[in-house]
This record gives structure tokens, C-alpha cells and sequence, in this order.
């Protein structure tokens, strides 16, 4: 049964281009989705419902590859306690169940990917580079990611290659962090965050597809993979750029009290501070790059 791909988060940013992606290069490819999800009446799906721990065991036979992309998202609303555990818990349910469903399969897949972040080393000013084998950091992300990938490490035992795909900052028109900027930066507005010196380890949207192919297609990549361009880039150096392909000025830095104060917690992770993470791994597998100036990447995702 080859070329079966399962797939959950299909409708995000991520599993929308990968979904378009692998429909192009003819794979079958089945939507895992909650069970309260309404679809056209001839749409192949396979149910799931994570807070009862439950999915269609019978469906998910044979698929070739299985991707996990869901989990709600960490920069949507302020990092509450019942948020953050709904961050956690989203992640690390789904991925539990998942790969328990998988380890009773009798035609289980060859290869799980299963979502991650850069997050997983920390974060904080230091420009030091981080690459796969880098220590797990000692923050609320960090630990999520840790416990996060843990989860789906039991696979292995039926002989299922495991990734963790360790998402950077992704760039995208329509979506993320960068959809969120342009309307302040258009308007000649932006400027760095606080010092601006934090490191920003960014991919492009559609970069992550051609990733994620080129890892299925490398039996020996497994384990953490950072899905990170090889050039980071600081605050400060990515404002100037943003700023430049939108002939605009950057001159209004936003103040990190000020972000403190609207955003509490999420604000000093995910923007006050960063890591600079390195897509060793792919690199040494022979992947090759398609946006990696930042400059030239921005320039293509806005034009």
C-alpha cells in the first residue's frame, strides 16, 4: 500500500502545504480528524477524539506515512495556567495516542514525523548555535518539547523510523508570525522587539514540504531534525530586512515592558528572546536549501 500518507493538523498552515504537496506527487492521503468534524459526504477521513483517547485503529492500517502536525497554538492567546496546559496537553495526548494506535497495527507505517519546535533547547540571548545534539532547555516550551517527543519513541520498537521535526519561526504570507507583522510594518510602523540582539531560527512555508519529502526519502535521518534555514538571523537584522522589501522604515523598536505587560509569559519566550538553531542534520544528508537569504525569501513570500 504504498504512497499512503495519514495525516493530522491537514487543515493548518503546515498540513495544508504538505496536503498539496504530496496530492501532487499522487499519494493517497487520509485526514486524521476529530470526530465533531464536518466533511463532504464521499471524503475518506480517519476519526479520532484525543480527550477520550480513541481513533479508528482499522483506517489507520497500511498507511505508508503518518505525519502529526496538530496542537493548539502557542501564540494565539495569553499563556494562562488552563492554556498552557492545553498546549501540553494537545500535543502530548495526541502524540501518545497516536503512537500506541501505531504499536498495535498489523501493517504499521515505516515512518512517523511527528511536530516539534527549536523551542526544545531553551530560550534566551545567547547567540550559540544549537543543533540536534545541543541540551534540552530548562523553560515551559522546552519541557513540552521534551515530553512531547517522548511520546512517540516507543514506535521504534515496531520498527517505525521516527523524526521529530523541530520547526523554526515559519514564514508565511497568510499565516504565523509573519502575517501577524505586516499589517504594523506596511503601515511604517516596526521595528525590533526589546534589544532586538534575541536570534530568530526561521523556514520558509514552502520549504517545509520539500523537508519533509526529502526525509522520507533518507532512511537514515531519524530522530530530532531542526527545520530551521541555515542562516538565523537576530530581531534587529530581520526587521531591517522585512522593513526593506516593503520599502518602509524600521524605526519604532517595541519596548519588552510594554510587551510584558500585554502578554505576560509568552511574550519573553517566543519574543523578548530566541535560539539560533542549525539544520545540521538535513545538511549533512545532502539537502539542498531553496530559501536561505532571508532577504530573497521574504521578497519571494511577498511579491
Amino acid at each position: 500500500m504504498n504512497n499512503h500518507l495519514a495525516i493530522t493538523g491537514s487543515t493548518g498552515l503546515v498540513g495544508t502545504a504538505v496536503t498539496d504537496h504530496f496530492a501532487l506527487k499522487n499519494f493517497h492521503i487520509t485526514p486524521i480528524v476529530q470526530n465533531n468534524t464536518p466533511l463532504n459526504a464521499n471524503q475518506k477521513v480517519i476519526r479520532w477524539d484525543i480527550d477520550f483517547g480513541k481513533i479508528d485503529a482499522e483506517a489507520l492500517e497500511g498507511h505508508d506515512i503518518v505525519i502529526h502536525l496538530a496542537g493548539a497554538n502557542i501564540s494565539s492567546k495569553r499563556w494562562t495556567k488552563e492554556y498552557k496546559n492545553k498546549i501540553r496537553d494537545s500535543r502530548i495526548q495526541s502524540t501518545r495516542l497516536l503512537a500506541n494506535t501505531i504499536l498495535q497495527l498489523r501493517k504499521p507505517p515505516r515512518i512517523l514525523l511527528s511536530a516539534s519546535a527549536v523551542g526544545f533547547y531553551g530560550y534566551g540571548l545567547t547567540n550559540d548555535q544549537k543543533d540536534e545534539e545541543s541540551e534540552n532547555g530548562k523553560d515551559f516550551l522546552a519541557d513540552v518539547c521534551r515530553e512531547w517527543e517522548s511520546a512517540s519513541e516507543n514506535v521504534q520498537h515496531k520498527g517505525v523510523r521516527v523524526v521529530d521535526l523541530r520547526f523554526g519561526v515559519i514564514l508565511a504570507k497568510h499565516g504565523g508570525a509573519l502575517a501577524k507583522m505586516l499589517p504594523i510594518f506596511k503601515l511604517g510602523l516596526g521595528g525590533k522587539i526589546a534589544t532586538g540582539r534575541q536570534m530568530m531560527s526561521w523556514v520558509a512555508l514552502e520549504e517545509i514540504p520539500f523537508v519533509i519529502d526529502h526525509i522520507c526519502n533518507k532512511e537514515n535521518l531519524k530522530g530530532p531534525v531542526n527545520v530551521v534555514s541555515p542562516q538565523g538571523v537576530t530581531n534587529e537584522e530581520f526587521s531591517k530586512a522585512l522593513a526593506e522589501v516593503l520599502h518602509r522604515p524600521a524605526k519604532f523598536p517595541v519596548p519588552g515592558v510594554l510587551l510584558k505587560m500585554l502578554l505576560g509569559e509568552m511574550a519573553e519566550s517566543l519574543l523578548m528572546n530566541g535560539q539560533n538553531a542549525v539544520p545540521k542534520k538535513l545538511l549533512k544528508s545532502g539537502y539542498h536549501f531553496q530559501y536561505s537569504d532571508l532577504k530573497n525569501t521574504l521578497q519571494k513570500i511577498l511579491s
